[in-house]
């Protein structure tokens, strides 16, 4: 493997800390064209079964949110509109927790996230939202349900934040008073994240 693994104890803390503690670490998926990986900046927590942004709100069980009442550090992917996105499981076992990776700063792999990503010209905006960074890693629904603590998707170390910053998440309209939860959190000031609204300084 490129990098090394993070322990699966990493990933059972509660799911808003795990959300900020993702953030500077190291997502990497791993092919046979090669790997590649970036720094997860920003990210939002979907809070379960009260949580009416969850897929798995009203402890909603279903053959796609399955793999979300698994234990914390699995893979939850699942498809918007024509891209997939993915989701960290987090929360104890049948506590359908999970926090969306939303923007990652390519590392590894440069050229292969340039290729996959051809049609974008401005490097920064290959990989400035839930789906871009999807495509650029070459992240698919064949991941879903996979440990993140081995090959060939996993999450590694990678560097401590000077600031986090938190605020509404994006793109949850209908989803009544948790449109305003501020879930989604972010490295203060770095290019590749994706949207900013009501900033909220968490450290």
């Amino acid at each position: 493997m490129l990098h090394q693994p993070l322990p699966v104890t990493f990933y059972q803390q509660p799911t808003q800390d795990l959300a900020k503690a993702l953030l500077g670490c190291l997502l990497v998926k791993e092919s046979p064209e090669g790997a590649a990986s970036g720094y997860i900046v920003e990210t939002e927590a979907y809070m379960g079964a009260g949580d009416r942004a969850a897929h798995s709100f009203g402890n909603r069980r279903t053959k796609r949110t399955e793999i979300m009442f698994a234990s914390a550090g699995h893979v939850y992917t699942f498809m918007m509109h024509t891209h997939t996105l993915v989701n960290v499981v987090s929360g104890p076992l049948n506590i359908p927790e999970a926090i969306l990776i939303r923007a990652i700063e390519p590392c590894d792999g440069l050229q292969l996230i340039a290729s996959r990503r051809h049609r974008v010209k401005q490097a920064v905006n290959r990989t400035n939202g839930p789906g871009k960074l999807t495509e650029a890693l070459n992240i698919t629904g064949d991941d879903y349900g996979r440990l993140l603590t081995e090959a060939p998707i996993y999450i590694s170390a990678g560097f401590v934040p000077d600031k986090i910053e938190s605020g509404p998440r994006v793109g949850i309209d209908n989803t009544g008073d948790a449109r305003f939860y501020p879930l989604r959190y972010w490295i203060s000031g770095n290019p590749y994240v994706s949207k900013t609204r009501k900033m909220k300084n968490v450290r």
